[in-house]
């Protein structure tokens, strides 16, 4: 069980990195956010790339809760698709600081290995969660069966990611979850209309 400075450091960490960047953040400034001293940051992480990590590995756990705990909600692929989705971009609505840490820190960082191996791990968890509800489709027969399982993990993911990028860029001043349903809508229908070309 993790301490409440532990948290508050946590939260502290992912205001500061998300305004100013992780590059230009201090622990010190981290601390000051967090109303701690700076010296209590060391008490719970070793350095500045050590909180980065933490943050990952931390709160990736408890926004894949909410992910499994919305998938299993659901009784049919496309819905478990949809809840998937909904949930993703719910998290990060509810919380643009995590978004941008998640999304463009996570990018622009120069990555030590157990850094690199945290965000593989998060991206595949991911892209297993879709590749089940997409074997579940096919059995359904709601899913195509002669897709690539890879591509389609890829593109899911690729398209959720940049959906949320663009809001991050647009300062979050619209509604991020309203884009679940057409995202979703896209994925299962594709955008032809299954008519040949002449």
């Amino acid at each position: 069980m993790k301490s409440d400075k532990y948290h508050l450091i946590i939260e502290a960490a992912i205001t500061v990195f998300a305004k100013q960047g992780y590059y230009q953040t201090t622990v010190a400034q981290i601390a000051r956010e967090a109303g701690v001293a700076d010296g209590t940051i060391y008490l719970y992480f070793k350095n500045k790339e050590d909180i980065l990590l933490q943050i990952f590995s931390f709160r990736a756990k408890q926004i894949f809760d909410r992910f499994y705990e919305a998938v299993a909600e659901a009784e049919l692929s496309e819905e478990k698709l949809r809840s998937l989705i909904r949930s993703h971009l719910e998290a990060f609505q509810q919380d643009r600081g995590l978004a941008v840490v998640f999304q463009s820190e996570s990018r622009q960082v120069r990555k030590s290995d157990a850094l690199t191996e945290q965000i593989n791990q998060i991206s595949k968890q991911y892209r297993n969660l879709i590749g089940e509800i997409v074997e579940k489709g096919q059995d359904e027969g709601f899913m195509r069966k002669d897709l690539y399982l890879g591509l389609v993990k890829r593109f899911v993911l690729g398209a959720v990611e940049e959906v949320i990028n663009t809001w991050v860029l647009a300062g979050g001043r619209y509604d991020l979850v309203s884009m679940a349903d057409p995202l979703v809508d896209l994925c299962m229908r594709g955008i032809g209309t299954g008519k040949k070309s002449t």
